[in-house]
This record gives structure tokens, C-alpha cells and sequence, in this order.
């Protein structure tokens, strides 16, 4: 096993994150892609959305399907 030795002022007030270079390139993959910022009436529709699965008022897929007349 490999020993490392971390020198403190790298260490101080516990800032040093060691992660493996794999995990490290992907996060920065994650910087370059754009944010999502919903619009006003992306976000009433989400709240509704979200009230009504709280009230039970969904539909499976397949009643979806049944309701928008697809066949299967």
C-alpha cells in the first residue's frame, strides 16, 4: 500500500477533498453543462403536479394510454 503525506497547510480547516481522477473528470463534465431554470409557469405546473400526486390523483401508464386512446 502506498503511502501519501499531505502537507497541513494543504489540510487546513479540513478543505482537502481526495477523490479519484475518474470521479474528478466527471464532475467537471457535470461544470459544462447548462442549468436548468424552469419558467414561471414551468414551476406552477411542477407545484400542481406535485400537489396532485400528494392527493393520489395520478394515472398509471396504462390508463394514460387508455385515456389518450392509444393502442397497445
Amino acid at each position: 500500500m502506498d503511502t501519501l503525506t499531505i502537507p497541513k497547510k494543504l489540510a487546513q480547516k479540513d478543505d482537502l477533498v481526495v477523490i479519484p481522477r475518474k470521479e474528478y473528470e466527471g464532475l467537471l463534465e457535470l461544470r459544462r453543462m447548462k442549468e436548468f431554470i424552469p419558467t414561471r409557469a414551468q414551476k406552477r405546473a411542477m407545484l400542481r403536479a406535485e400537489r396532485n400526486f400528494s392527493r393520489k390523483k395520478t394515472l398509471s401508464y396504462n390508463e394514460l394510454v387508455k385515456k389518450l386512446g392509444f393502442t397497445g
